[in-house]
């Protein structure tokens, strides 16, 4: 029986595994604007050219470790989701232990935060390859957001959104569709809560508000209580549900 070409496929994946894992070493070290495949064969102690046959140019290269790092910091969630589901959590307790896991991963992951969250990279532009990854986020706050309004546990807004729906066919379809009055604004609410998350962690992850809060984590979970508020969703203080963790750093 011929196995070289899985052996071929497998020497390829272990190839590429050791070259974004030089790259995200050298990430931390040189920010996004410093890689290169010549630069990352250097310092992996690889030739170019078995870089370059994998990942022929810099924005190869970025595209892998922005892919890579939508899946784990999407992984920690569902992850996070699925253990807060099993202990029979609320929606808001849900909330609160993905957006958790998402701090806890950024902060660990900081060079990759940055990469996908950060200022862009002069010269480069994300692929749509990276979209469905790039998705999974926001898909597991849109699950948890939909759980809640199928439980019944969220508030009717005070206000809506004024005019005709402002949102593109995919949001609409990540949703799972517009859902009725008093909730039809829903989705729009949804990414506002989204923006909100990826900004605070923004700001926390680059010590912004490290001079003006004595406790960050606690911090992050009031914000996020607050910013849930916007989509009539009420998130469990840290002495009514412990669900998901710690919030360290």
């Amino acid at each position: 029986m011929d196995t070289s070409g899985t052996q071929g496929i497998g020497e390829d994946t272990g190839r590429r595994a050791a070259v974004k894992a030089t790259a995200r070493e050298l990430l931390v070290k040189l920010g996004a604007g410093g890689l290169s495949p010549e630069v990352v064969a250097r310092a992996g102690g690889l030739s170019a050219p078995d870089v370059e046959a994998l990942f022929p140019h810099r924005d190869d290269l970025l595209t892998a470790l922005i892919i890579d790092a939508y899946d784990e910091s999407a992984a920690a969630m569902e992850e996070a989701d699925r253990v807060a589901r099993s202990a029979g959590a609320t929606a808001g307790a849900r909330l609160l232990a993905v957006t958790r896991a998402l701090r806890g991963w950024s902060f660990d992951n900081s060079a990759e935060f940055t990469l996908i969250y950060g200022s862009p990279v002069p010269g480069f532009h994300a692929p749509q390859e990276t979209v469905p990854h790039a998705s999974r986020t926001p898909a597991v706050l849109a699950g948890i957001v939909r759980s809640a309004l199928e439980a019944g546990e969220l508030t009717p807004p005070r206000r809506v959104v004024p005019g005709p729906p402002l949102l593109r066919p995919e949001a609409v379809a990540l949703f799972g569709g517009v859902p009725e009055a008093p909730f039809s604004d829903l989705i729009e609410r949804g990414i506002v809560l989204w923006s909100n998350l990826i900004g605070l962690l923004v700001f926390q992850v680059f010590s912004r508000t490290h001079d003006s809060v004595r406790d960050e984590s606690a911090y992050f979970d009031f914000a996020v209580a607050v910013a849930a508020e916007s989509i009539g969703l009420v998130v469990p203080t840290a002495e009514d549900a412990r669900v998901g963790g710690n919030a360290s750093p």
